[in-house]
């Protein structure tokens, strides 16, 4: 997972339908890290209903998975700042620059759908 450079995660709309986006992404002790916009549509649903699953781009090695995200801001734990920098090159404390706080949001794996494996 670590050279992957992009995961789908998928939250959900008030609505109950599914919101899809690519998301750069650390994954530390089977728990994966995505940096946002506190603004953006999946911060928003994501505080209203932390289910999420999150998949990687390619299908060559799938893997997806499910789990319950918790929403952190500042300070950001230091481990995932550091592995956000080592993979992107991306300083994830540096403010956006349309505007807004980002966030981090920590989901530990609650089930794996696919690890590696076609199935």
């Amino acid at each position: 997972m670590d050279s992957t450079e992009n995961a789908w995660l998928s939250t959900l709309r008030p609505d109950g339908s599914p919101h899809l986006t690519p998301v750069w992404f650390v994954v530390l002790d089977e728990t994966w890290w995505v940096c946002a916009s506190e603004r953006s549509v999946k911060a928003r649903n994501i505080a209203a209903d932390p289910r999420v699953s999150i998949a990687l781009e390619h299908g060559d090695h799938p893997v997806v998975a499910e789990g319950s995200a918790k929403i952190h801001i500042r300070p950001f734990p230091g481990a995932v700042v550091d592995a956000f920098q080592a993979k992107y090159g991306w300083d994830i404390t540096t403010p956006f620059e349309g505007g807004g706080a980002r966030v981090l949001f920590e989901i530990p794996v609650s089930r794996w759908l696919l690890k590696g494996q076609a199935q």
